[in-house]
């Protein structure tokens, strides 16, 4: 095979086709940014749950005597020192149990004053209301069931909460997106794929006298197909790099100098640069296999040879 026949028939195949190839350009570059983009941003979810699960505690809120009235757990009253020092050695018993933490209700009080120091119900509030309790860290926080089951209805305890809680809508929430960022991208590289079918359709179409001629001087099949093949490869190959642009722009702008996201919301770990080029790599990959594989196809369709 001579190398200097195929990359001129694949330069008249680009020139011919021109405006189809820049539309499967562009929308290879599209999909395979969205495909990127979806991945990293599984990723990034990963990261925070690793991040967020670490940190989160297991409490175990006292009764008070406000507590006594109002709620079934604590009709026998507030909690006494006796059955504080219970539910401390219980914990410490626990094998599952890194640390535990106590919390005055003058604490408590300070530490609500802080958070909500512009809600109206801030000023409301006195110490007394405030309750008590024990801040656990778990060594594995998906074994809070452990502790709530055994602490949960004791004389003296509230109630026992996990953390978690708060942030499982929030995780629910991205996890959501990010499955819808996986069908979009399906969507969107199967219309990828159709245009390159159609693109190649169209070229082999447009060629069939020279392919016809080639088929006569004894040419193999391998040989007629060859610059098909490497048009669509080349075609998604710079879609990919295009793909590869955006998804580093968009960590720089995003991250770094646009919108500055590490500055705005300090307490989310965001994915680095290490992140992102790991995938670009696969971006490429995918990039020249997946026009390759369907000009293959649309070749053993419409090209007889």
């Amino acid at each position: 095979m001579r190398a200097q026949f195929v990359l001129s028939e694949i330069g008249v195949g680009l020139r011919r086709n021109l405006t189809m190839t820049f539309a499967v350009i562009i929308s290879v570059a599209l999909s395979l940014a969205l495909t990127g983009g979806a991945l990293l941003a599984n990723k990034q979810v990963d990261s925070m749950k690793g991040y967020w699960y670490d940190k989160v505690q297991v409490t175990l809120y006292l009764c008070n005597k406000a507590d006594a009235a109002t709620t079934p757990s604590c009709s026998r009253g507030a909690v006494t020192d006796e059955q504080k020092k219970e539910v401390l050695t219980d914990l410490k018993k626990l094998s599952i149990v890194q640390q535990v933490y106590f919390e005055s209700a003058e604490q408590a009080y300070k530490r609500y004053q802080v958070q909500f120091k512009n809600s109206p119900l801030a000023s409301s509030i006195t110490p007394d209301q405030m309750q008590e309790n024990y801040r656990v860290k778990l060594k594995d926080p998906t074994k809070f069931t452990i502790v709530a089951s055994a602490f949960a209805g004791r004389p003296g305890v509230q109630t026992v909460e996990d953390q978690r809680k708060v942030l499982k809508n929030l995780f629910d929430l991205l996890n959501g997106m990010t499955r819808v960022a996986y069908v979009v991208l399906a969507f969107m590289l199967t219309v990828a794929m159709l245009l390159i079918v159609n693109t190649v359709r169209v070229s082999a179409f447009s060629r069939r006298r020279e392919t016809g001629i080639m088929r006569l001087v004894g040419a193999s099949s391998f040989y007629i197909q060859m610059p098909f093949i490497m048009e669509a490869a080349f075609a998604g190959l710079v879609g990919a790099g295009l793909a590869c642009v955006m998804l580093l722009g968009g960590r720089y702008f995003m991250i770094d100098a646009g919108l500055r996201l590490q500055e705005k919301i300090p307490l989310v770990s965001f994915i680095g640069w290490d992140a992102v080029v790991k995938v670009l790599p696969l971006v490429l990959l995918i990039g020249v296999l997946m026009p390759a594989m369907a000009a293959f196809i649309a070749l053993r369709r419409y090209l007889k040879v």
